[in-house]
């Protein structure tokens, strides 16, 4: 069978439109059913009403997308039509047909909200075309407000979460900030440790102090204590004029030492004695010097197998973990993925002059289901390159690397499992031959859960439900 290139646009145009619900609100009949059959031709559903009464009950029962009213209805008109939509939460998009006699009112139904008008007698092609533009501003408006919605939720001084893990992070901070003691944090590459280290700076009764960070992997070990506690002029070659190092130049204030289990052992001696005490002395310097400073020390490795090795000093690390924060990496808080896919997409939507509203279902599933090794700092990468290489207002597959794209089991089915026929076996475990919904249910979860040896974002992935409805449903809990 072969088709005309109308009948295959149509059947393209169905299967964009076939979401999109219009009620048609026109008493004459004949209109009517010629709007509504040619709609319903390029794949809208379509209700109609003949009266105001008849439409507030199909919009209260049905939601429409769209509604298309005359501005004379027999018992009230379409502007009060209109009013009375705009108290809905959700409200659909709404056209007006008018009379030219009619236009001054109809100019009045667009200052009052309505999205556009038409002029009897109708033109179905102009008609088409308002309908889809306005279908498609509404969509957009609702993924911008849908964004804005988890932008709105409260960012924690920079650091943007929702999950269990992170509001556990924030309390620990808010906690740890008013004490006096060193903190170590810890937390793999790009989870944002020196974000926490600066809230809490900003949470601590030294916020006014200056905060400084180092990295101790970035600078040669030979060159770290005088990094740290200055040096007299002539102490070394090189050394032309005398110098501060951090302690002094951070007094009444943080200093945050990154990748501390690089630090040398021999300095890590004299950043004991200073923690306990808080003197030191310059390098070439023949008395102590006194700093109030207060010790924050970021890490990505596990520092109590460094002090198994002889790496690391036991009793450094002990002093240090008097206050430990973990920074939980990416993959065991995937309930925030979108919450920053959507802050990060603002800022490079502000940077590049774009007004991009975020990515499709499939591309936001695939994003999800992914483990990120870089962590939030990855992510924030991919967000990158995605916005500046779009040039639509959703970002698909194609805005997506190619190792998340070829990420499975983001839409991996049932069907691709490879024991369906242990499943059906153990049907047979009900005590009553055939199990109820609920045994079936249970069975199942358990069944998925050993397909994806225990990994309860897959399963959630697979089953279609958050992990939130995963877990209550594993618990028992409604």
């Amino acid at each position: 069978m072969s088709f005309t290139n109308k009948q295959r646009a149509n059947q393209i145009m169905k299967q964009n439109n076939q979401h999109d619900r219009i009620l048609l609100v026109e008493d004459d009949q004949h209109l009517k059913q010629f709007l509504a059959e040619e709609l319903e031709e390029i794949g809208f559903a379509v209700q109609s009403a003949s009266s105001a009464e008849e439409a507030y009950i199909r919009i209260g029962k049905w939601e429409p997308d769209l509604v298309v009213s005359d501005l004379k209805l027999p018992d009230a008109d379409g502007l009060e039509l209109l009013q009375w939509i705009q108290t809905f939460y959700n409200q659909p998009g709404f056209l007006m047909i008018t009379a030219f006699g009619s236009i001054p009112q109809a100019v009045q139904a667009l200052k009052s909200g309505a999205d556009d008008f038409l002029t009897k007698p109708l033109d179905f092609d102009h008609l088409e075309i308002c309908v889809k533009r306005v279908l498609e501003n509404r969509k957009l408006k609702k993924e911008v407000l849908k964004f804005r919605a988890l932008k709105n939720y409260q960012s924690f001084q920079g650091m943007i979460g929702q999950s269990q893990a992170m509001r556990i992070l924030f309390d620990q901070i808010q906690n740890v900030a008013q004490a006096h003691g060193p903190v170590l944090i810890q937390g793999e590459s790009g989870v944002g440790k020196e974000l926490v280290a600066k809230a809490l700076h900003n949470l601590s009764s030294r916020y006014k102090g200056p905060f400084l960070a180092i990295n101790c992997a970035g600078i040669p070990a030979e060159l770290l204590e005088s990094e740290f506690f200055g040096h007299e002029e002539g102490a070394f070659t090189g050394a032309v004029k005398k110098r501060q190092g951090l302690f002094q130049r951070a007094h009444k204030g943080m200093i945050l030492l990154d990748e501390i289990g690089e630090m040398p052992i021999g300095l890590q001696a004299k950043l004991l004695r200073t923690l306990q005490d808080g003197s030191f002395r310059p390098v070439g310097a023949n008395q102590e010097q006194i700093a109030d400073v207060r010790v924050l020390c970021s890490t990505n490795q596990d520092l109590q197998e460094l002090t198994k090795n002889g790496s690391f000093r036991m009793d450094l690390y002990y002093r240090l973990e008097t206050f430990s924060l973990r920074v939980p990496p990416l993959r065991e808080r995937d309930d925030d993925i979108q919450l920053l896919a959507a802050h990060f997409i603002d800022n490079y939507n502000l940077q590049l002059g774009k007004e991009i509203t975020g990515f499709t279902e499939e591309a936001l599933s695939h994003l999800k289901g992914y483990s990120f090794p870089g962590n939030v700092r990855e992510l924030q990468n991919i967000i990158e390159r995605a916005v500046t290489f779009c040039h639509k207002k959703e970002m698909d597959m194609e805005h997506l690397p190619t190792r998340i794209r070829q990420n499975s089991y983001a839409y991996t089915s049932v069907e691709s499992l490879n024991s369906q026929e242990e499943f059906w076996s153990i049907l047979n475990k009900s005590s009553s031959g055939l199990p109820s919904m609920k045994e079936m249910e249970k069975l199942y979860l358990d069944f998925i859960l050993r397909e994806v040896e225990g990994n309860k974002r897959r399963a959630a992935a697979i089953l279609g439900i958050s992990r939130r409805t995963l877990y209550r449903r594993l618990t028992g809990e409604e």
